[in-house]
């Protein structure tokens, strides 16, 4: 073999790693989806109100801002594919017992494990992806993570129409006598098997092995990745960004010099924040809901649902050909005045409606139209922008010194604001209204602008080792 083919970086090698990290988004959708069909079983089955089915169903998302904090922590001393292979197990663990709980308490703390899964699931996959990937096309690798979170979530669906359909009703008994509803979670646990199985046979991450002084395992990794010359050179790079008075800890957060959080932490907070305030989840978790509201039929509102599951998709393959080549921070820009315009759309869709004889709201033909491709086209730019970007720079904005760290906190500070914005819905939507309650959310998307504007700066081709904060 000659010098130039020895050292040449191995695509194959690095695609096969990222298709195996990111089978954790695709269970953080599916996860996150599941719930959805599986409601009426779970009120019949643990005589649950309506308050009580919240919390079943909310509980995912306790154990979300739970996973995240830990996992990011955990990976600074266990190694992100250790971590990684116990959020695997616990999704495999959390699907079956939910699938069989005989009890609403055991039921709910499997879906707190199965959400300490996804939590984990969330921000180890990008972070790990972004320290095997080189830099030229770390963006388009990371940003397959959120592909596969709107697969997940897609799939879910999908499979809880068919179990449905095919067993008469989701609290009809199916396979084994089991009702349909329990095969809506058992059906996790077979992704979630290979996610473990696959998981063995990619390497740890080289940048957490020089972390724990395992100079030699970290070399072999690199050489399998870039190349013997390449990986010395990489080697040496990643072994001066560390500390070497001690190993990766929580406080490397604070700044050493001026006290406080660091400035790059904020803007990771900032990011993580700001992905949740613009009301995204309102539309993924609630969809069916938002559009009964709006006027619409159950079986016009579940259509809309899937037709924005598409574009979902559809838009992360337009990131994937504009992250490395235009930034991140550009796409970001253009995603938060995209999503002010189409959710001040919306809040002028909703607020021109007029009101039922019981009360609901009523979109005439024009309002209506307007309302449903204002809804599209916002999902589109938060699917260019803040849905993959935010995973992207979570995974490769901070030093390598905090990366895990940094991780923790902006991880917590994302699901619990994903928590609060769930929680939040129902009620500003009852009290408030639809008008008043996007505005908020229409709000939030004008103050990014300037935040990100102020305070993001572009990690386009930087290597790791280059990041500074």
């Amino acid at each position: 073999m000659d010098g130039a083919a020895a050292n040449r970086t191995n695509i194959g090698f690095i695609a096969a790693i990222v298709a195996v990290a990111t089978i954790g988004g695709l269970l953080f959708g599916y996860d996150s989806g599941a719930v959805n069909g599986t409601q009426p079983g779970l009120k019949a089955t643990f005589a649950l109100s309506e308050a009580g089915l919240g919390f079943t169903v909310g509980s995912l998302l306790i154990g979300c801002f739970i996973g995240a904090f830990l996992a990011g922590r955990l990976a600074d001393l266990w190694g992100r594919r250790n971590v990684m292979m116990l959020s695997a197990l616990l999704f495999l663990i959390g699907a079956l017992v939910q699938g069989f709980a005989p009890e609403q308490w055991m039921f709910v703390l499997a879906r707190v494990a199965g959400g300490m899964a996804v939590g984990a699931a969330s921000v180890l996959s990008p972070a790990y992806i972004s320290e095997v990937a080189p830099a030229n096309i770390r963006g388009r690798m990371t940003t397959v993570q959120q592909i596969m979170i709107i697969t997940g979530l897609t799939a879910a669906f999908v499979v809880n129409y068919f179990l449905a359909a095919s067993a008469g009703d989701s609290t009809a008994p199916y396979w084994g006598g089991i009702a349909a509803w329990r095969w809506m979670y058992l059906m996790q646990a077979i992704p979630a098997a290979v996610f473990l199985v696959a998981l063995m046979f990619i390497p740890e991450s080289p940048r957490f092995l020089v972390s724990k002084r395992q100079i030699d395992e970290a070399r072999v990794v690199l050489v399998k990745l870039f190349g013997p010359t390449e990986a010395d050179v990489k080697l040496r790079e990643i072994e001066g960004s560390f500390n070497v008075d001690h190993r990766p800890r929580l406080s490397d957060i604070m700044d050493p010099v001026k006290g406080g959080v660091r400035p790059i932490v904020w803007a990771g907070l900032l990011l993580a924040v700001f992905q949740q305030m613009v009301g995204i989840n309102v539309i993924f978790y609630y969809g069916s809901t938002l559009w009964q509201l709006a006027g619409f039929t159950e079986d016009q509102s579940l259509q809309i649902n899937i037709v924005s599951g598409v574009v979902s998709i559809a838009a992360c393959f337009v990131t994937i050909a504009l992250v490395d080549k235009i930034g991140r921070k550009p796409l970001l820009l253009i995603g938060s005045a995209g999503m002010a315009v189409t959710l001040f759309a919306l809040v002028y869709a909703f607020a021109n409606g007029t009101l039922d004889a019981t009360g609901n709201l009523q979109l005439s033909s024009d309002l209506g139209t307007l309302a449903l491709i204002a809804a599209n086209l916002y999902v589109v730019f938060f699917n260019v922008s803040w849905g993959p970007i935010m995973w992207v720079m979570l995974g490769e904005m901070f030093p390598n010194q905090i990366r895990g760290s940094a991780l923790a906190v902006c991880g917590f500070a994302q699901w619990f604001s994903n928590y609060l914005i769930a929680q939040s819905f129902p009620i500003m939507a009852a009290t408030l209204g639809l008008a008043a309650s996007y505005s908020f959310y229409a709000v939030c998307a004008l103050i990014s602008f300037f935040l990100v504007q102020r305070f993001i700066h572009e990690t386009k081709g930087k290597e790791l080792e280059a990041m500074e904060g």
